[in-house]
């Protein structure tokens, strides 16, 4: 459930407000119009730009800035009044809480749940029977949110723990995430985009160093680019800038 139009219209009620102290403040002081105009639409100006920030912000990414943080905060300091005359903050605690997550979509609760998923796949596939030649499946199903640091999940395995193939899944399965168009939740994104965030991958130890080189230099990549993706997404010829 998305809360930004519940947000949205507390921000109409503000604006509202806006306008009903310039009106109040002509009737009282008429010879101040301009004054009280000009300062009317500097307030709606901020409020409208404070509300494209969180609509931007709402949609999450890779990270958001501590300053950013700072100032989602700021605004929920501010007070709207409803329709019973109360004042209540712009964005409640929990509002805050989750337009403030530093690092992609999910609060540390949400994440929990979605990282099960790999509980359910290693139970799933080590209860059927593989045969032998198909038998270390699970493990390279399993293994693609792994990092080579041993701070992944589920089993926390670190590089020397997996098997090439195990290895190989993690780089496929993150290029095709960051790029896929079949995903609602996000938008998919160009190649330059995926890239970058897979070199910062490799640099921090989270993709194997070795095989990302290999994905690079085969353009593998690219290949898949031009099956797979949008013309718009395709916007790396050479892959050296990430190696």
């Amino acid at each position: 459930h998305d809360r930004i139009d519940e947000v949205a219209s507390r921000f109409a009620a503000l604006r509202a407000e806006i306008q009903f102290r310039y009106e109040k403040a002509c009737l009282l002081k008429p010879e101040e119009e301009p004054a009280s105009r000009q300062r009317m639409e500097d307030e709606i100006d901020a409020l409208k730009e404070e509300l494209a920030f969180l609509e931007r912000i709402n949609r999450g990414g890779e990270a958001m800035a501590a300053v950013d943080q700072e100032r989602v905060k700021a605004i929920a300091a501010r007070t709207w009044t409803d329709a019973w005359g109360q004042e209540k903050p712009l964005l409640s605690d929990d509002e805050v809480y989750n337009l403030c997550i530093p690092r992609g979509t999910l609060t540390p609760e949400e994440r929990k749940i979605i990282n099960g998923h790999m509980d359910v796949t290693l139970d799933m596939l080590g209860s059927l029977p593989f045969p032998r030649k198909l038998q270390r499946v699970p493990e390279y199903a399993g293994g693609h949110h792994e990092k080579m640091d041993g701070t992944g999940f589920p089993l926390g395995l670190t590089r020397d723990q997996m098997s090439i193939p195990a290895r190989i899944m993690a780089i496929a399965d993150v290029f095709e995430a960051l790029t896929a168009k079949e995903r609602p939740y996000k938008t998919p994104l160009k190649l330059s985009e995926a890239l970058g965030i897979m070199q910062r991958m490799r640099n921090n130890d989270h993709l194997d160093p070795d095989l990302y080189q290999l994905f690079i230099r085969s353009q593998v990549w690219r290949q898949y680019g031009e099956k797979h993706l949008d013309p718009v997404q395709l916007d790396v010829e050479d892959g050296s800038a990430f190696l």
